[in-house]
């Protein structure tokens, strides 16, 4: 399921607290994007009309939920973006960041934390 940068924000205010109204959502992403309720209301149509998210009807208004859990999206996106980009391999990926984006003391003492991880 693809699912733009956009409405990616609408999911991630959902994943964080979920149900919400459609209001609720607008309250916490509408401003800092600067977007309307309007436009708000038109992501949650899409995502709704592409499954991502449920609609529980709550008197004259409903109550939003997401169907995919935030885990799985996470990994499909990756996968996707290792596919499309290096092959579907890890190594050139990092690769590209360490020459083309300074990696951070912390992210090397990270990376071999998880290769050492790997490796036991």
């Amino acid at each position: 399921m693809k699912i733009s940068a956009a409405e990616s924000v609408v999911m991630e205010a959902l994943w964080r607290r979920a149900p919400q109204t459609a209001e609720d959502v607008a309250g916490e992403v509408a401003e800092g994007q600067g977007w309307t309720e309007a436009t708000v209301k038109t992501l949650i149509n899409r995502l709704l009309k592409k499954g991502a998210i449920a609609a529980t009807p709550e008197g004259r208004r409903y109550l939003y939920t997401p169907v995919i859990a935030r885990a799985a999206y996470v990994e499909a996106e990756s996968q996707g973006l290792l596919d499309r980009l290096f092959e579907g391999r890890l190594a050139p990926l990092v690769s590209h960041f360490s020459q083309n984006r300074k990696l951070t003391p912390e992210d090397i003492a990270d990376l071999k934390r998880l290769i050492a991880e790997l490796d036991r």
